[in-house]
């Protein structure tokens, strides 16, 4: 009897690209603040994380009040770019993702779940845009979770679906999700085009560059 396995993403920078509204709510967030934005590169950089962790890194001179009004400022923000231009648009999903990820779901082996620092409500939205609703098994958010790379969200998915680590693999594009994959004690498959260069993710057991290879990678590391 075949075994009983799990493949969990991430959503931003690895099924779908966000990073023009992320860009342009980060900029809002610290201009509702009064302060100087950073940078493409370092906004990208801590994509990933919740967002109560991240604008510490981004603003460690700044106090806790002003950065839980900076995350109030980039949820606004980003919910009022995803009303506008709606989600398929605003965070198109990335070449061969939806076919990978109907081949995988149609396998009697295979069960897929999602472990994001997007919020449950920026989750749904997503999912509804794209028609993803009944995709995945077991959804993993930042309102319930440490941020990655703590391994929680990972522990949760196992337990949700009764899957023992060794039968589950993180595919992410950042060293976040990979470290947090070897946490939990799964492996992690990493990807090549989102937010962290390939070689950022030295936690990750391969990196792939296309979306099409996924399927023989989770075979070879099962194999493995």
């Amino acid at each position: 009897m075949t075994a009983l396995r799990l493949v969990v993403f991430d959503v931003d920078g690895t099924l779908v690209d966000s990073q023009g509204d992320i860009l342009a709510s980060m900029a809002m967030a610290f201009e509702a603040v009064g302060a100087t934005p950073p940078s493409r590169k370092e906004v990208l950089g801590i994509v990933g994380l919740s967002l109560d962790v991240a604008m510490p890194r981004l603003a460690p001179d700044l106090d806790r009040d002003t950065h839980y009004a900076m995350v109030d400022a980039y949820k606004a923000s980003y919910m009022t770019l995803r009303a506008k231009s709606g989600a398929a648009q605003s965070s198109p999903m990335y070449p061969g993702a939806r076919d990978v990820l109907e081949t995988l779901s149609s396998r009697d082996d295979i069960l897929l779940g999602i472990a994001t620092g997007k919020s449950r409500r920026g989750l749904d939205k997503l999912l509804e845009g794209h028609g993803l609703e009944k995709m995945f098994v077991t959804e993993q958010v930042a309102d319930f979770h440490p941020s990655k790379p703590h391994p929680s969200m990972l522990q949760a998915a196992l337990s949700e679906t009764g899957i023992a680590q060794e039968d589950a693999v993180m595919i992410g594009d950042t060293s976040y999700d990979m470290d947090m994959a070897k946490a939990a004690g799964m492996r992690g498959i990493g990807v090549a085009w989102g937010y962290h260069k390939p070689e950022a993710m030295s936690a990750a057991n391969r990196i792939i560059d296309r979306f099409d290879a996924l399927p023989q990678a989770l075979d070879d590391i099962w194999k493995d």
